[in-house]
């Protein structure tokens, strides 16, 4: 609840000089003098502080807004708060010519209090009326960020709608020449009798790279069960490791072939960085596989691990979301997932309605996105400033 009160304070001289001018006005016999008189009660009795005190919107509850205007020049305004109207009166700020507002936050939500004003000028002090009262309670909806939450349910509602859809239809989605190749890069290390590597990146299981990856590691794993070839997984992380082996476990038994799975295939190597590095580099240079797979998170490392593998003459396809890495395993690997790829190829693979249709969600979210920038930019260059400032925070 918003309470709002204002006040006007008007010197003692000022109020003297309206009643010698009411005096005039009302003896003088002149309809000039008269009409002068009024317009000079007019122009004395508006001046003053205007001062306002309100709940400050959009809040926690935790402050209470002070504004004031003044159409008298002061050197100082005090300002005074009290829990009573006929309590003591305690200044809480002091402002200087320039300032016209303050932010109360030493204060108790849902407590009522009062607020009194002093101002400084060259007549002398001028003291306002209590002013309240006044209590800050909580806004449980920011106004403000009426857009944001517009977009989350924009968002929201059109990843429902195409989680529902996929449930009930095949939901199309392009091609990615990665995928295409990746039936025929396991197929070349079966003709050749060599393993396939499966590199899951260096982080842990709670990063969204390293879960699309291993959605990703199951078809290949079934694949590789199928054919009866050799997998290796080395990770950078022990959960990684046991995430690895269930996954791999399952999809041979899902393809009928259980005793296919190695667990000392699937190992955890360590969490240092280059010492995972090396340990890879040192399985790639023993086990020569014909196929080498990096999917998940890569920092530094990537550029070591595309060098490698591309001197053993190996096929590789790689994808990560690390923008800084991309152009390493586009110079080194024979395909690679784009950013975003990797997450998309994770949802093609898997099939899986609920990963389809955020997928696709996604993507109507960013073309509406697109719309509203370009509709902002022609709003702009007309003049239209009603759409630019609805997406403008309001405070």
């Amino acid at each position: 609840m918003n309470i709002l009160s204002t006040v006007k304070v008007t010197p003692v001289f000022m109020y003297n000089v309206s009643y010698i001018i009411v005096t005039i006005f009302l003896t003088s016999q002149s309809l000039c003098i008269s009409l002068f008189a009024m317009l000079l009660i007019f122009l004395v009795l508006v001046q003053g502080i205007t001062i306002d005190v309100c709940d400050t919107p959009n809040d926690d509850g935790s402050s209470i807004t002070i504004a004031w205007q003044s159409d008298v020049e002061y050197s100082l305004i005090t300002i005074l708060r009290s829990d009573k109207p006929d309590g003591v009166f305690e200044p809480i700020c002091e402002a200087r010519v320039g300032r016209s507002d303050y932010l109360d936050t030493a204060i108790v939500a849902n407590h009522l209090y009062y607020y009194q004003v002093k101002a400084q000028t060259i007549d002398g002090e001028l003291t306002s009326n209590i002013v309240g009262p006044v209590q800050a309670s909580i806004q449980w909806f920011n106004t403000g960020r009426l857009n944001i939450f517009i977009t989350i349910v924009v968002l929201f509602a059109a990843i429902l709608l195409y989680i529902s859809l996929a449930k009930r239809q095949q939901l199309y989605i392009r091609k990615i020449p990665a995928l295409t190749a990746m039936d025929e890069a396991i197929g070349r290390a079966t003709e050749m009798g060599k393993p396939v590597l499966y590199v899951p990146g260096i982080m842990d299981i709670d990063d969204p790279q390293t879960i699309a990856s291993m959605s990703i590691l199951s078809k290949v794993a079934e694949k590789t069960a199928a054919y009866g070839t050799t997998l290796y997984v080395p990770t950078a992380k022990a959960m990684a490791m046991s995430m690895a082996q269930q996954v791999v476990k399952e999809s041979a038994t899902k393809v009928g072939r259980p005793d296919w799975f190695i667990a000392d295939n699937i190992r955890y190597l360590t969490d240092d960085q280059f010492g995972y590095v090396s340990g890879v580099d040192g399985i790639m240079l023993r086990e020569k596989p014909a196929t080498n797979f990096y999917l998940g998170v890569f920092y530094a490392e990537s550029l070591i691990l595309a060098e490698t593998g591309h001197s053993t003459g190996a096929i590789q396809i790689a994808g990560t979301a690390m923008p800084d890495q991309l152009p390493f395993f586009v110079a080194a690997c024979d395909y690679t997932l784009l950013g975003e790829e990797l997450y998309a190829a994770s949802a093609y693979l898997s099939q899986d309605p609920v990963q389809l249709g955020s997928l696709k969600g996604q993507d109507l979210g960013k073309l509406l996105f697109i719309i509203v920038i370009l509709v902002g930019v022609i709003a702009g260059i007309l003049g239209v400033q009603w759409f630019y400032n609805f997406f403008t925070a309001v405070h």
